[in-house]
């Protein structure tokens, strides 16, 4: 049993020293590669203690009573929740007068007996760190009032929660014996993000090839540091950096000894920077508008989008309380994902004409509690990749590798594998390339257009307490895929200079779907608490775009199949250990299979 006062002063004393540093939180989603969770709904850096504005409390002499009506104030308790509670410390408060007044008259005092202590109910964790938040914001003020200290922080600096993470990683990856190395698999994110291919030189000089038969050892690093920011008035902010190999979209690891070796420095990217308005009513309700670059606002899992993609754009996310048991959710947003070069083509006096790329998405959802020990969750998406796929350029003559053609642009800004790809120049056979047998200076688009229909579900279930079990599905269909239109224009394999004409001839499809399940302890709170998972995945070529699919299976590739295996452990309520198998084979086409181990040690602050 506790006391209002003995929670009060308990919650004083979680604040670190001294009392005027801020301390840091914890504010990013659940890593679905790191915590081995498939799930991505988790919360948001913008979920942010919503600010509504109930009626003023009437002040008391008691200082529980009073902390009670501040919480109140601030939308972390319920008037019906602050009513218990204050009812509880007004009592104990008279049984302290009481006992004060029997010392008057006694030698000593008497000794409360545990019938005399004030029961109260358990209070939930979100409202003990909303609490310790008020307290130590409240003697942050009182202390710059009463200049506690010559060392006080300035007052800006009560905006700020910041949070950080370090995950260290050793990573194997092992192809199969029986991997086609006969330069079947081109890298067609290394073409168009360089020089054009001349595809007449395909059967005499490969184009750039991914690897498919050398194991490879890695170790990598992951830093990523931010802060949430409080504007008041319902608005906030957030920023973060982070490592990276590149400005790749889906990783921010760091290959130890990359960039050339020799203990060379690495670059930190700007990875979030946002701010949101929250306009909702609060009580389990919301209504939040997000611009910026922010992390997925949508429920899905890494076989769509990979847990470390950030979105750029315009969203809004809300959520309707329909009763006790069931609320609908929905978020919209319009994202752009390449925006044309101002001075394109910059070898030509006269510019072409613009080719940008959105993304718009909506999604709507219900989350049901079946039982106390029993939730389930259920979305419907439809995205719309505008612009995504490639076109064939009008008639021209390149005479050397820079002449541009007019849809050069629509290639993909970055990709990693098993998309099916078109050429985009179209080049007119002439004497100046000795009719189409030289200078075939060439870039690659997607084939196919993309407009996905998704469903995403989970169910979670309680009744193994402390341990949680999670089941996890998706499936999503590209209804932009048109097999005979993509197989007119699909290259077999993804080599250059095999063109098919035929779509008896294409291996290609528009599919997708992932199940996945964890059990274990879902918060890993102290030493020995741990999770396992288990998921299996089967993604067509063209089911998803493969450059925001989940880079770690199969390397970063649709067109395969496989299973992920995994378990993670704490080490201390801020440290963990985690190891994953990831097993992928191909689907369609020459063979590859791809097995990668890793070993993460990872840190959050």
């Amino acid at each position: 049993m506790s006391s209002i006062r003995s929670i009060l002063t308990a919650s004083l004393l979680a604040i670190p020293g001294p009392l005027l540093a801020q301390e840091p939180v914890a504010a990013e989603a659940t890593n679905l590669a790191d915590s081995l969770d498939p799930t991505l709904d988790s919360p948001l850096a913008t979920d942010l203690p919503a600010e509504p504005a109930p009626p003023p409390a009437k002040p008391s002499t008691n200082v529980a009573v009073n902390l009670i009506n501040l919480l109140v104030k601030k939308g972390t308790l319920s008037q019906a929740e602050a009513a218990g509670l204050i009812e509880q410390a007004e009592a104990e408060a008279a049984t302290a007068q009481t006992a004060a007044a029997r010392a008057d008259v006694a030698a000593l005092p008497p000794i409360p007996t545990p019938e005399e202590e004030t029961r109260i109910t358990y209070i939930p964790q979100v409202v003990r760190d909303d609490m310790r938040d008020q307290i130590q914001q409240e003697l942050m003020a009182q202390a710059r009032e009463e200049k506690w200290g010559e060392n006080a922080a300035p007052q800006w600096t009560s905006k700020f929660r910041p949070f950080g993470d370090i995950r260290v990683r050793s990573e194997n990856i092992m192809y199969g014996e029986n991997n086609a190395d006969n330069g079947s698999f081109t890298n067609f994110n290394s073409i168009n993000t360089g020089a054009p291919f001349d595809a007449t030189n395909a059967l005499n000089n490969f184009p750039p090839q991914i690897n498919v038969n050398e194991d490879r050892h890695r170790t990598r690093i992951r830093f990523r540091a931010g802060t949430d920011i409080k504007l008041g008035d319902g608005f906030n902010g957030g920023l973060r950096i982070a490592t990276g190999d590149s400005n790749s979209p889906v990783s921010p690891n760091q290959t130890l000894g990359g960039n050339g070796g020799n203990f060379s420095k690495y670059a930190i990217w700007l990875d979030r920077a946002f701010f949101s308005y929250d306009a909702g009513p609060g009580d389990g309700q919301e209504l939040l508008f997000m611009a910026g670059r922010f992390d997925s606002p949508f429920m899905s899992t890494d076989v769509h989008w990979d847990e470390d993609l950030g979105f750029d754009g315009l969203a809004v996310r809300g959520k309707v309380k329909l009763n006790d048991h069931a609320s609908t959710f929905f978020t919209a947003g319009y994202f752009p994902f390449y925006n044309t070069d101002f001075n394109f083509a910059s070898n030509q006096p006269s510019k072409f004409e613009s080719k940008d790329k959105w993304l718009t998405g909506a999604q709507i959802g219900i989350d049901w509690k079946i039982k106390d020990d029993l939730t389930a969750k259920v979305a419907i998406a439809y995205y719309d990749f505008s612009g995504a796929e490639g076109e064939l350029s009008d008639p021209y003559v390149p005479l050397s590798a820079a002449d541009a053609g007019n849809t050069d642009i629509t290639r993909p800004g970055f990709a990693q594998r098993g998309n099916t790809y078109m050429p985009l120049r179209n080049i007119t056979p002439t004497a100046a390339n000795g009719f189409g047998t030289t200078n075939q200076f060439q870039y690659y688009g997607l084939a196919s257009e993309f407009r996905n229909l998704t469903i995403t579900g989970k169910l979670e279930y309680d009744g193994f307490e402390p341990f949680r079990l999670t089941a996890l599905g998706e499936v999503t269909k590209n209804l932009g895929f048109d097999e005979g239109d993509v197989a007119s224009r699909a290259f077999s394999n993804g080599r250059p200079g095999r063109t098919i004409n035929t779509a008896d001839d294409f291996q290609g499809g528009d599919m997708a779907w992932n199940v996945a399940f964890q059990f274990g302890n879902p918060a890993l709170e102290k030493f020995g608490d741990w999770y396992g998972s288990f998921g299996y995945r089967y993604v067509e070529s063209d089911a998803v775009i493969d450059g925001f699919t989940d880079s770690n299976f199969g390397r970063g590739a649709t067109n395969v199949q496989g299973f992920t295996l995994g378990g993670t452990m704490a080490l201390t309520p801020a440290v963990r250990v985690g190891l994953r198998w990831l097993s992928s084979d191909e689907i369609d086409g020459p063979p590859i299979s791809t097995d990668t181990f890793q070993l993460d040690l990872s840190t959050k602050f």
